[in-house]
């Protein structure tokens, strides 16, 4: 029974909704239109379950850690912090000048701030090994990415038809390469779909 309910009819519903809900895209009918409507309600239903699983994973994972001397602080702030923000955002409201809107302002972006500016000592350091001259592509990337630096300053602004050059760098050769990166992004997630919907990748249920 527990193979059945936790593998089989699983598996058997992802292939026939998957297999509907390919077929309605190349169907155009009002009753496809209709499928794709109604399923677009249940992916919001569906979505906002995946918010009360987050938060019972979230208290689960750190009300375990409360047992770790190393980890316990952390894990107490995190879930002190989470219960202040429910209560203050039930209580006082998620408005413009609540209290909760003022906490998230003043302490939530700052924090995120924090994080991205610590990330750009990682990617300054990325990018010194990536530019490091060691071949003819290191070579022309480090060359590209000096014009992009320095066309974007102020300093560039007064270099004759560098602005021109950076609008081409940007438009052509790097939306090009944008382009090919989607491009094959889009093949791996439409192979990885078919391979979802016929059962060949199943470690979404336990392998």
């Amino acid at each position: 029974m527990r193979p059945l309910l936790e593998k089989k009819i699983p598996l058997a519903l992802v292939f026939i909704i998957g297999i509907i809900m390919t077929l309605q895209y190349f169907v155009p009918h009002p009753i496809s239109q209709t499928i794709y409507d109604n399923s677009l309600m249940w992916d919001r239903a569906i979505a906002s379950m995946a918010y009360i699983m987050a938060i019972v994973s979230f208290l689960r994972f750190h009300s375990r850690r409360l047992k770790d001397k190393n980890y316990a602080p952390y894990s107490l702030v995190a879930i002190l912090s989470f219960a202040a923000m429910v209560l203050i955002g039930f209580i006082g409201g998620t408005g413009s000048d609540s209290l909760f809107q003022k906490m998230y302002n003043n302490m939530m972006v700052p924090l995120q701030a924090t994080t991205f500016s610590l990330l750009a000592f990682y990617m300054s350091s990325a990018a010194y090994r990536a530019f490091r001259i060691r071949g003819v592509e290191a070579t022309v990337l480090m060359i590209t990415a000096f014009i992009i630096i320095f066309g974007t300053t102020t300093i560039g602004n007064y270099v004759p038809k560098m602005n021109e050059i950076v609008e081409w760098i940007m438009a052509v050769p790097n939306l090009a390469s944008k382009r090919g990166i989607m491009i094959g992004v889009g093949l791996g997630v439409v192979a990885t779909s078919i391979k979802i919907i016929l059962g060949i990748e199943r470690n979404w249920v336990g392998g």
